[in-house]
């Protein structure tokens, strides 16, 4: 985890966590989902928002780690990736509101 402690702005050290942990998330949800339902029919919709939040967790994490491995650790980043795409692709600018 030296990589996220040192903010080294990217790279794969320390990021693996993030993978490990989306991974479990959807192979748990994936299990969970095809286990189907088995019990009182009370436990329903606590056992659905379950299945469902493994599956938004796993999205959630590996977007994260994603983000974090390639660099982008703000808004601003993000903003910057954005125009250097447009300006690669040949898009002009967008016009801003002020």
């Amino acid at each position: 985890m030296e990589g996220i402690a040192e903010g080294d702005g990217g790279g794969s050290g320390g990021y693996w966590w993030w993978a490990a942990a989306s991974t479990v998330q959807l192979v748990w949800g994936i299990h969970s989902y095809r286990r189907g339902f088995a019990g009182d029919s009370r436990f329903m919709p606590l056992k659905a928002f379950a299945v469902a939040s493994l599956f938004v967790g796993a999205t959630a994490s590996a977007t994260v780690g994603t983000l974090r491995a390639s660099g982008i650790h703000s808004v601003g980043d993000a903003k910057e990736l954005g125009e250097s795409i447009r300006t690669e692709l040949g898009i002009p600018p967008k016009a801003r509101d002020e």
